[in-house]
């Protein structure tokens, strides 16, 4: 599509290390967004065949964390158990930066939801709604196009506060500074001072965006609908049993 990859990896001792990320290589963000818009656009020329968009987005699961937490890999093994895609922050943050995607992608919202922009502005900003830039316009629109798509597991990027909340299971994971010290320092055979470093940095830039996109300096627990603490529930493939039940719980009337 002739687009240019953007996601800021951050060069360790031979290792790219994307926020986010864990063991498991991961297909490149360009490649994943041309992939969901053409499945955006087989969607939309279907809908102008007469086989109309459904009136509200799929039911989705929205995972907010702090980086290495372990959220994703939670999310990747949750994806297989119910077949759900799965878009994390570079995703977003690509689409939303792309010239091209971020001028299909707001077309596209403006087009679906007429009106939604300002209602979400006045949400988000209040009485200064003004001041929402290019940027946070294209991240919107781009949740609600993934989110229209199919069902999807939302890493990152503070989606649940975006989305409709009666369409959304909001997961927050949290655990203790020196779990996401020692998980990042083994994944990327650092010492505990150099991971400790780094994570600085990737809580500043979690910081700014929040404060940018939301005005928020940080995640209050009463946003979401549960709290996982990967302290004790240390088995990614056990959180993700629980977060599978508590989104059958939910949206058990839409089986």
């Amino acid at each position: 599509m002739g687009v240019k990859k953007r996601h800021m990896a951050i060069k360790i001792r031979k290792t790219d290390y994307v926020p986010g990320t864990y063991a498991k290589k991961r297909p490149d963000s360009a490649q994943l967004a041309g992939q969901y818009i053409r499945e955006w656009e087989n969607k939309r020329l279907k809908a102008k065949a007469k086989e109309p968009f459904p009136s509200e987005i799929f039911p989705a699961i929205c995972f907010s964390r702090k980086i290495g937490v372990g959220a994703l890999e939670v999310a990747d093994i949750l994806a297989d158990k119910i077949n759900f895609q799965v878009v994390d922050r570079e995703i977003i943050d690509y689409m939303a930066k792309d010239a091209k995607l971020s001028k299909e992608t707001v077309s596209f919202f403006d087009e679906r939801y007429p009106g939604k922009m300002i209602e979400l502005s006045a949400m988000l900003f209040g009485e200064k709604s003004f001041i929402m830039s290019d940027y946070i316009r294209s991240f919107i629109s781009t949740v609600f196009t993934l989110a229209d798509m199919e069902s999807t597991i939302f890493v990152g990027r503070g989606t649940h506060l975006v989305l409709p909340r009666d369409r959304v299971l909001a997961v927050r994971f949290i655990c203790s500074e020196e779990h996401r010290i020692q998980r990042l320092a083994k994944f990327l055979d650092l010492g505990e001072k150099e991971a400790t470093k780094l994570l600085g940095k990737f809580d500043k830039e979690q910081h700014d965006f929040f404060k940018k996109a939301f005005g928020e300096k940080e995640a209050s627990p009463y946003e979401f609908d549960m709290v996982i603490n990967c302290d004790y529930i240390t088995d990614p493939h056990g959180a993700a049993e629980i977060v599978a039940r508590a989104y059958e719980e939910k949206f058990i009337s839409e089986k």
